[in-house]
């Protein structure tokens, strides 16, 4: 089967909106600040942007607590097109918890990991519906690590249930990851070097030891 390149794929949904003179409503999931950097610098010229910050996989609290300032922080700082808000989620590790539980030696990127991204696109597409948003999307294609064809795959099977529509995309493709990377040093962001998990941690620090022998 060939790959979709949903970079493109999204570059055609904002093609249309342009011809029909609208700029739609976006509850846009972020995962963190620098993630999203670039995001809510390119899509936020052609989308009214509300970021959602619900993230339960990320352990400890403080940690969780870290990263959603420099989200809070990051959105003050930029200038845009639109206007960009943003939607704070109650804190549950026990959510991410639930769904994690039997597949914490998964490997990175594996059924853990897709899992953790249909909780959060799940949770996303619930308030968008409840919002009366036009679309939702999330941050996490950006990263090299994740799997935007899976991704994706989750995100047009909720909006099948939800009924509010899924924003394609691969914001890794055009140098995205790259001009994130940029726009952290810019803004001197707070870079965590693991997903967010403590399944994450854990393996990134058993790599680093390899590495190191």
């Amino acid at each position: 089967m060939n790959k979709i390149n949903y970079q493109k794929e999204l570059e055609k949904r904002i093609e249309r909106n342009k011809r029909e003179d609208i700029v739609p409503s976006l509850l846009l999931h972020s995962c963190c600040a620098p993630c999203s950097s670039y995001i809510i610098e390119y899509l936020s010229n052609y989308f009214k942007i509300t970021i959602l910050y619900y993230n339960p996989n990320i352990s400890p609290a403080e940690e969780y607590e870290k990263r959603k300032k420099e989200q809070i922080r990051l959105i003050a700082s930029m200038k845009f097109t639109n206007q960009v808000k943003f939607m704070d989620c109650d804190y549950n590790y026990d959510e991410f918890q639930s769904i994690a539980e039997g597949y914490e030696d998964c490997p990175e990127g594996g059924e853990r990991c897709l899992r953790c991204y249909a909780l959060r696109l799940d949770k996303t597409a619930c308030f968008a519906k409840e919002e009366n948003f036009d679309y939702f999307c999330t941050t996490l294609s950006i990263s090299p690590l994740k799997n935007a064809q899976k991704i994706n795959d989750i995100g047009f099977k909720i909006q099948e249930k939800y009924g509010v529509l899924w924003l394609p995309s691969d914001f890794k493709k055009r140098e995205g990851y790259k001009r994130s990377i940029e726009l952290s040093k810019k803004y001197n962001l707070y870079r965590q070097n693991f997903c967010g998990c403590r399944y994450s941690k854990r393996n990134r620090e058993i790599d680093k030891e390899i590495k190191d022998e």
